[in-house]
């Protein structure tokens, strides 16, 4: 699937020539071909996407069905992946058009980043990203 897209492929190739663990470039890997074929799937080039195209396939994270099926029992069982999933599949997605960015092939990058604004008056404090970071309660 990668290999079908030149920027991706170059993008882990950097990733892995930087020294990053095999497992976190592995993680990327299959975040980014799972968002790779969402685009596909609609007829969106990549380099060229949108916000609304990451936000499709958050929307498509959200509502995947438990890959253990119906019956799982779990007061947190439902449809979705779990929040920390869909965080670190967007890292990935996120990373990448980072480097599409610096690499000068885009302006802007797609995927929101949380990020703090000083003053609480008039839209200050915390301004969240795509997807708002769960903390389960003991």
């Amino acid at each position: 699937m990668l290999a079908r897209h030149d920027h991706a492929a170059s993008w882990l190739q950097a990733w892995s020539d930087l020294g990053r663990a095999p497992r976190t470039i592995e993680a990327y890997a299959r975040g980014l071909a799972e968002y790779l074929l969402l685009c596909e799937r609609e007829l969106v080039d990549p380099v060229t996407a949108k916000r609304s195209h990451v936000a499709v396939y958050v929307r498509e994270l959200s509502a995947r069905p438990h890959r253990r099926g119906a019956n799982v029992i779990s007061l947190d069982s439902g449809s979705g992946l779990a929040n920390a999933t869909i965080q670190q599949r967007l890292v990935a997605v996120r990373l990448f058009y980072d480097f599409l960015v610096e690499e000068g092939l885009r302006q802007s990058n797609p995927v929101g980043r949380g990020r703090y604004v000083p003053g609480r008056r008039r839209g200050g404090g915390l301004h969240q990203g795509l997807v708002p970071r769960l903390a389960k309660l003991p």
